[in-house]
């Protein structure tokens, strides 16, 4: 796992500054604290910094440079498959002189150019420049999983794993204004644009080539639509899951370093655990949060698995002070205001994994794979929306949060906005009333993907869902994971995303995702042998933090809080109609609707205050 760069000038005479590349680089070092490379050639310019997994000796060196001297790659992944590559390679003439996968994925590219990328089983955005033919391709892997951003500044292309280090190359950090309208409405920028001006996203499943007389060819090369409708009938859904899931777990075992699993006591981290446990893994190490408010901890139920299981079990809790100082650090390793409101937890265990363990697997993906998450339900039933949209004022639905976010929900009139805000915490009428933003942000992207979604499931609201969440909130959560586990140099590796499974679950009839009261029923229907029942039946909580009750109640908050009231950010025409001060003021009184309404601006200014001020 490793951070990469790169400087392309499309005025070829022009040549690349060695310090301008070393110092992109080098932002990047929590990525890869255990080595470093560039390559520099006239107008073209690669860095790598990286985090040893496999072959942690000096023949992974990167930038990588093929035999011939024509190809140079760096590479930021694991190819979880690479091993399956030597017969192949070998019988075309080529030996084997690491056991990394970077110099297979090269000598890949070499003999098929990008069609090979079908082929490959794992994670990677990677960048390949061919002195041959003064091009440059960059790519990105299926899913999103591993990051990758770029801009055209100057005459110049610019890309990298993270923003932060186009921003040390010179890149202007400019907001967009349809990237924070995005970020009010929808929690977070979807698709290739990005909270900035001029800083995009390789798209998931793409890659892009740039010419070095500026002609770019971006390309899709792999289509989830497309795949889920070739998929050929699974006939028992059932042992394909398991056999499947069990197959993708032995992949992502592949390590020459200790490997560890974030187990939060959820079934789907749980799921995870079984597996390696199944499969007979040793000395795997557990790492939880834990929370002092017994309906957000699941603690104990992680630790009675790693207990019956005989791994070693390790849990930490974080508030106040060290809350506090995780939160300005996440805010730095995710270059954007932080929107899932758990990533200081999860950098906080993650820098705890780091003395043990240099892999974490994960359960991410499971709720958007087979529609784990409440808010769903509400798309069974389009029509009870509108009588509960009627009677929401009641005190049933005013007193009981889950119920009075229901109410506002049903106030969305149409089908289409039903899905793309069924992922958002506050919605266009609320967003109106209280922050006077009237216009909703265009999102081609997301309406994008909802016709897709539409066309792939028709008259089925909640597979329209998933399919939706897949491309956009999902996103949002592999980086989030990205950056938390990278921000401490550890990897971070996802199971229930190998291509198969995504495919094959996206393919399977209704009742195997949504039957039962929680969702997942065929994961929870293929663990039934494998864990116990305290965690089949446990009340989903997922890794949520009281943070309403941080903000009034933990003195270094509140003073932050007093802080917020005052920020810059009301300075902005955008935001120069919110009453600050009267959303604090009602939920200092208990109102804790206001959590839902006070925290997006709370991490917006608290980014604007601590990391737009670095650049």
């Amino acid at each position: 796992m490793c951070g990469i760069n790169g400087i392309l000038h499309l005025q070829s005479q022009k040549k690349v500054a060695l310090n301008c590349l070393t110092k992109m680089r080098d932002a990047l070092e929590h990525r890869g604290p255990d080595d470093k490379g560039v390559f520099i050639e006239n107008n073209i310019g690669l860095g790598h910094r990286r985090l040893s997994i496999l072959d942690v000796s000096a023949a992974g060196h990167q930038p990588f440079i093929s035999e011939n001297n024509r190809y140079v790659l760096v590479y930021n992944g694991e190819i979880y498959n690479f091993k399956d590559f030597y017969p192949e390679l070998k019988s075309k003439g080529h030996t084997i002189k690491t056991s990394s996968d970077t110099e297979v994925l090269l000598l890949l590219y070499q003999l098929y150019g990008l069609k090979m990328l079908h082929r490959l089983n794992g994670m990677f955005a990677f960048a390949i420049w061919d002195k041959e033919e003064k091009k440059l391709v960059i790519a990105r892997d299926r899913m999103g999983v591993k990051p990758l951003y770029y801009s055209f500044y100057n005459e110049t292309l610019y890309f990298a794993s993270e923003q932060k280090a186009l921003f040390t190359a010179g890149v202007p950090l400019k907001i967009a204004q349809d990237g924070v309208e995005e970020y009010i409405f929808n929690r977070f920028v979807a698709g290739e644009n990005t909270l900035y001006q001029n800083i995009k996203k390789v798209l998931p499943g793409h890659h892009i080539t740039i010419h070095e007389n500026g002609k770019v060819v971006s390309e899709k090369w792999w289509d989830l639509k497309k795949e889920i409708q070739n998929q050929p009938i699974i006939k028992d859904p059932v042992d394909w899951f398991r056999t499947t899931f069990d197959e993708s777990i032995k992949l992502r075992m592949v390590s020459d370093v200790p490997v560890g699993v974030l187990l939060s006591g959820g079934l789907d981290s749980s799921s995870v655990l079984a597996s390696l446990k199944t499969q007979n893994f040793k000395n795997i190490q557990t790492f939880n949060i834990g929370f002092k408010e017994v309906e957000h901890n699941e603690s104990h139920l992680a630790k009675m698995l790693s207990d019956q299981f005989g791994y070693d079990f390790h849990s930490i809790q974080l508030e106040d002070d060290k809350l506090y100082d995780s939160l300005l650090n996440a805010t730095y390793f995710q270059d954007e205001p932080i929107m899932h409101l758990n990533e200081p937890h999860l950098l906080t265990i993650a820098q705890k994994a780091k003395s043990s363990v240099k892999v974490l697997l994960s359960g991410e993906g499971a709720d958007e794979l087979m529609g784990g998450y409440v808010r769903y339900k509400a798309l069974q039933h389009p029509s009870l929306l509108t009588a509960i949209a009627t009677i929401g004022n009641l005190d049933f639905f005013a007193k009981k949060p889950r119920y009075e976010k229901l109410a506002r929900y049903a106030k969305i009139k149409s089908q289409a906005d039903l899905v793309l805000y069924n992922g958002s915490n506050i919605y266009p009428q609320d967003i109106a009333t209280m922050f006077g933003m009237q216009t909703a942000p265009k999102n081609d992207y997301r309406n994008n993907i909802y016709q897709e979604a539409k066309e792939l499931y028709p008259n089925n609201l909640r597979r329209q869902a998933l399919y939706f969440d897949q491309h956009t909130y999902l996103q949002s959560l592999l980086d989030r994971n990205d950056r938390t586990t990278m921000g401490a140099s550890i990897e971070c590796r996802e199971p229930f995303l190998d291509q198969r499974l995504i495919t094959g679950l996206g393919s399977l009839d209704d009742k195997w995702l949504f039957t039962g009261k929680k969702g997942k029923y065929i994961l929870k229907t293929a663990m039934q042998q494998r864990l116990p029942k305290e965690i089949l039946n446990f009340k989903k909580i997922g890794l949520s933090a009281p943070w309403g009750d941080y903000l009034v109640k933990s003195a270094v908050f509140k003073q932050e809080l007093s802080a917020f009231a005052k920020s810059d950010l009301f300075e902005m025409s955008y935001f120069k109609n919110i009453d600050s001060r009267k959303l604090i003021h009602n939920l200092e009184k208990g109102d804790n609707r206001m959590t839902a309404y006070i925290m997006p601006l709370f991490m917006m200014h608290i980014w604007l205050k601590t990391y737009a001020t670095k650049f």
